[in-house]
């Protein structure tokens, strides 16, 4: 008898150790000059490998003091080298971690709580992932990194993990999407900010209207790839954005076509992590393609990295110069004089952070610069590394041309003025996108200019817009949140901000040829692309799209109803009521920018149908060819036709009561202006 109660109490001890079994670990300190630290505890002892049904890992407690808990980002790392995130950017302004526990089964994401965090909370990653199977006997790394370099230092106190038999399980089982699938393999190495981490990435997709499956052929892209994190502010976000090149099994770069986007080697995997409707990238490009200019093409996803789910992606075009993306010239290091000298180049306004450097100052400093403000231009195509001296100086020397003629007193002359030097309908369009979508960082940073060889234009550019993501109404400074004012008139509400505008906008609005043309070309693009209702179907389709992703993207992010940099308030607490508020936004918005759109638009003024004394026009509207009938039969003259930003798109002759037939189909849908010229008499009409 006593030999079995011996036993059973041994049995007792034994079941204890083995399957609830808590490890302590110490601190130090948190390190405030932009590297990382790990904490370490040594774990030994375990009998059973990790799962999610017997044993495992199931709580993570730490002690911490630091001012500003959002600068903190902290994680765990399991032997095997599996990672997840158990809280980065929460808890505002507030101070430290007091007794905070991370659990799966936790009732309150760390996200929606408040700091000190004393409690239970269900941390920002799914722990789930390190019950893997993997043996838990080893080194257990707590990886902490403070965000904000140089500002405020902290203390780790102490931290301890426990295991037992109530194992994290994983928060939802994920099988298949009707979005595409991405899987990245970095065999558990962490992405790094750069340089590229060379690894396999696989794509499952297997059409439109097609659901697509965890456990199909990788049957869009099958190979390796070289990929690190990407972005500047957005680094700071715990849902990283990357960028990756697609490359060969030897590591050349191989140019391969992704989910339809022409075959290129430069892509990127956005996290959209702030803008929670996932679109206002997506929809900013859409319009500028709409538009009839270039714009990133996109295409979204659902993305898992080494098995662990990581939500709603947008894979896009990287900026480059290419036939099928920025499609001027290549531009040899050996071309350093005549025309080859003169393009392609692109140039960038942007912080010299994330994916920046070398350029020049312009010597026009921006309209508010009381605190020293300058505008600075950076080489992305060529870059720094490859660009010359000569063709530093040229395309110096061609964006100072242009911005001496603009601040000159024959500014508006078109043969003398700033018209000289640049395609001012770019200028145009880049307007109108900026100011439809209010966007906050507009003009000032991640803005683009390119410029083709003199033999195929030559003129300077704007365009290919990029980072949209806190526009449309979702930054909460500067006055952004309000569907009134100018986004081009930044410095008036935030004069001390270092980047500014650069003067050019002001000067635009003082010249009655911009602001007619802008006039026209905005009437015409909001009785098509901008019109509301088509705006409103097209985000309406997006959300009805993203929303079986969505809802696992934000329960592996939640964030819906918690404010994420710069999220203005009320801050939705669905995802239909993000979609609902980006609506209302759009509809007041376009209602004032009619109201006060400068300038004067002729073809407001002129009849829609013309007269019969003249010469009739049928059908008008029409779906791009009507039948000219002149009446002026004793007479010959020239029918010409132009776009509402006076660019003229066809001519040709008329006489004797013959028809003329106007084909306009290649044109893009709006109105049009109708010149006739009979002997002396100039006759205008508006085509629809």
């Amino acid at each position: 008898m006593k030999k079995n109660i011996i036993t059973y109490i041994f049995f007792l001890i034994s079941t204890t150790i083995c399957f609830s079994q808590t490890f302590n670990g110490t601190g130090g300190l948190i390190p405030d000059d932009g590297t990382s630290i790990n904490f370490t505890i040594n774990v030994s002892g375990l009998a059973s490998p990790l799962d999610t049904i017997n044993f495992g890992l199931e709580e993570v407690c730490i002690n911490a003091t630091h001012t500003w808990d959002s600068d903190l980002e902290i994680s765990l790392i399991a032997p095997d080298g599996t990672v997840f995130i158990l809280t980065s950017g929460n808890g505002g302004s507030d101070d430290d971690y007091t007794n905070t526990c991370f659990r799966n089964d936790a009732v309150t994401p760390i996200t929606q709580g408040n700091a000190p965090f004393t409690g239970t909370f269900r941390p920002q990653g799914d722990m789930s992932f390190v019950n893997n199977g993997q043996n838990g006997n080893g080194q257990w790394k707590l990886h902490i990194l403070d965000t904000y370099a140089f500002a405020d230092q902290g203390n780790l106190l102490d931290w301890s993990i426990a295991f037992g038999t109530n194992p994290a399980s994983p928060l939802f089982s994920f099988t298949s999407s009707n979005l595409p699938i991405v899987v990245i393999n970095t065999n558990n190495q962490p992405i790094p900010d750069e340089p590229k981490l060379t690894c396999d990435m696989g794509i499952i997709y297997n059409g439109i209207g097609v659901r697509n499956y965890m456990t199909g052929p990788f049957n869009n892209y099958n190979g390796k790839i070289a990929i690190e994190a990407r972005g500047s502010s957005s680094q700071m976000f715990p849902k990283k954005s990357f960028g990756f090149e697609t490359r060969y099994a030897i590591g050349n770069k191989k140019d391969t076509i992704l989910l339809g986007m022409p075959a290129e080697h430069d892509w990127i995997l956005n996290a959209s992590y702030s803008d929670k409707t996932h679109m206002r990238n997506v929809l900013s490009y859409k319009l500028f393609r709409d538009f009839g200019r270039y714009a990133h093409r996109t295409q979204y996803c659902e993305l898992v990295i080494n098995g662990q789910y990581q939500g709603v992606y947008i894979l896009m075009e990287r900026i480059k110069r290419d036939k099928n993306r920025v499609n001027i010239a290549k531009l040899n290091t050996w071309e350093n004089a005549g025309d080859s000298l003169t393009g392609g180049y692109i140039i960038k306004i942007d912080k010299t952070t994330g994916n920046g450097g070398a350029g020049w100052t312009s010597p026009f400093p921006p309209v508010v610069s009381s605190g020293g403000q300058t505008i600075y231009f950076q080489y992305e195509y060529p870059d720094a590394d490859s660009i010359t001296i000569q063709q530093q100086n040229y395309i110096q020397q061609y964006v100072d041309s242009f911005e001496t003629s603009l601040a000159a007193p024959n500014f508006t002359d078109t043969s003398i003025g700033y018209a000289k030097y640049c395609g001012v309908n770019t200028f145009i369009d880049y307007f109108i996108l900026n100011e439809v979508s209010k966007n906050i960082d507009g003009y000032r940073l991640s803005t683009y200019l390119y410029k083709d060889k003199y033999s195929k234009g030559g003129k300077l550019k704007i365009g290919h817009p990029w980072d949209y993501d806190i526009a449309w109404l979702n930054a909460d400074y500067c006055g952004s949140p309000s569907y009134t004012d100018w986004a081009y008139e930044f410095g008036n509400v935030c004069s001390g901000d270092f980047w500014q505008v650069p003067f050019w906008w002001n000067r635009f609005m003082q010249d009655s040829n911009f602001t007619d043309n802008l006039k026209c070309r905005w009437i015409m693009l909001r009785n098509s692309v901008l019109d509301t209702g088509y705006l409103f179907s097209y985000i309406d389709s997006s959300a009805s799209y993203l929303n079986e992703g969505m809802g696992r993207n934000f329960i592996t992010w939640p964030i819906l109803g918690v404010y994420v940099w710069p999220n203005p308030s009320p801050i939705p607490i669905t995802y239909q009521g993000e979609i609902n508020r980006l609506k209302l936004w759009i509809s007041n918005r376009l209602t004032w920018l009619d109201t006060n759109m400068p300038g004067n638009c002729l073809t407001t003024s002129l009849p829609s149908y013309p007269s019969e004394k003249y010469f009739s026009v049928y059908p008008n509207p029409s779906k791009g060819v009507c039948r000219l009938s002149p009446t002026l039969s004793k007479k010959e003259g020239v029918v010409e036709v132009y776009s509402v930003l006076g660019e003229r798109v066809l001519s040709l002759p008329f006489g004797k009561g013959g028809d003329g037939l106007l084909d306009l189909s290649n044109q893009p849908n709006g109105i049009y202006i109708l010149k006739i010229f009979s002997g002396e008499k100039l006759i205008l009409y508006k085509l629809k």
